[in-house]
């Protein structure tokens, strides 16, 4: 008999109960410490007293009245964006799936509206997660996501990840409009295009007017130690996919875009019953009032040093355990030679939260507010972990 939620996870035997800070409490009593944050989602950590105090105010005040009327804190939450990052104008989504429906639907209605309906085929990386509705699926391409689920949306072009030679022979197509890119994977193993290949690619999408999208859902708001992961290139995108951190843990999503990027959305081309709902705008405000202040993205990269420094340790003290370290600022993987779903057991026997990731990489994606004797206690976890594993390897 099917259970009556739908079994499309494989879920670890886990039932937390509460959450503070750092921490995650089971329904036994245990206290976990937390390098996942909701994968990303967290970044402020559990029950952040700031963003409580925002949801509270706000659920006390107004819920919900639809995008058919004017909405202060979504106002709000689009000119604060606007004021911190490239873009000129926002839509706001529920999901980073929403979010990448959306920026796949204006790059094609850009090319629309030019006149150029045939500038539809996106360019998209191997090993890349851009959600699970039916466009995200086809633009990431692998088996494992579009297996069973044809048949799929076409006009995507997928290119092995940091292949050069293959990128210049694909934008030599005219039917190229768009290219689509997360500047570090999150899904796909804590995998970095480097800053050269990303100002390479902003370069070719200039000399041929094709429009650069990032998808920053898991790398933005401040993991990298830069508001968005982008910013420590100079490379700038047209249309930029946000969501995760944004909220805090409260379920909102962006599209970011410039004017001319956005030139094809005119009324009634696309709409959200939920996207920007006072309650989300309420807390990504909140989010926003904390993480885009640059003092406190000095302490992420302050504070990614010192973890990151630890890990290298690490695995250098445990080489048959761990293989290298991957990423950037506060996204960090740590690349496994055990199978890593023994890692992340190891690791809740450790009462550690750590994330699976594509090859074989666990991945460390703590609050952004983490404290030095947290990361101090997340190393000595790590270290115990890894001889729990050599141990039963």
């Amino acid at each position: 008999m099917v259970s009556s939620i739908l079994p499309t996870y494989n879920r670890a035997p886990l039932h937390f109960v509460k959450g503070e800070g750092c921490w995650l409490q089971e329904a036994d009593g245990r206290r976990f410490l937390d390098l996942g944050a909701g994968i990303a989602v967290n970044a402020l950590g559990h029950a952040n007293p700031h963003l409580v105090r925002a949801l509270t105010e706000q659920a006390g005040a107004l819920w919900h009245t639809s995008n058919l009327y004017h909405i202060d804190k979504q106002q709000a939450l689009a000119d604060r964006l606007v004021e911190l990052t490239f873009a000129d104008t926002c839509f706001f989504t529920n999901s980073g799936t929403e979010a990448a429906e959306l920026a796949i639907k204006m790059a094609r209605k850009y090319w629309h509206e030019k006149g150029h309906s045939e500038r539809m085929k996106i360019i998209t990386f191997e090993g890349s997660f851009h959600g699970r509705s039916s466009a995200a699926i086809a633009a990431s391409g692998s088996e494992k996501m579009t297996k069973g689920f044809g048949p799929l949306l076409p006009g995507f072009v997928h290119l092995p990840f940091g292949d050069h030679e293959a990128f210049a022979e694909a934008m030599k197509d005219p039917e190229v409009g768009a290219v689509l890119v997360e500047p570090i994977q999150g899904e796909g193993g804590i995998r970095t295009m480097n800053d050269a290949c990303l100002k390479g690619m902003r370069a070719a999408c200039d000399a041929t007017g094709t429009l650069l999208i990032l998808d920053e859902v898991q790398c933005g708001m401040g993991r990298t130690g830069k508001l968005f992961a982008h910013e420590w290139t100079g490379a700038t995108p047209d249309i930029m996919m946000v969501a995760k951190g944004i909220g805090g843990g409260f379920p909102i999503g962006a599209v970011l875009a410039t004017e001319e990027a956005a030139s094809g959305m005119t009324a009634g081309t696309h709409g959200s019953t939920y996207g920007g709902n006072p309650l989300g705008c309420a807390v990504a405000l909140a989010v926003l009032e904390i993480v885009g202040e640059p003092a406190f993205l000095e302490e992420v990269s302050r504070k990614a040093g010192l973890l990151r420094q630890g890990l290298e340790g690490l695995v250098a003290s445990h080489p048959d355990i761990f293989e290298e370290v991957r990423g950037e600022g506060l996204m960090l993987g740590l690349r496994c030679k055990p199978p890593v779903g023994d890692i992340v057991s190891a690791a809740y026997d450790e009462e550690l939260i750590v994330v699976p990731a594509a090859e074989n990489v666990i991945r460390l994606l703590p609050a952004l507010n983490i404290s030095e004797e947290e990361i101090s206690e997340a190393l000595s976890r790590l270290d115990r972990t890894a001889s729990r594993a050599a141990e039963t390897a």
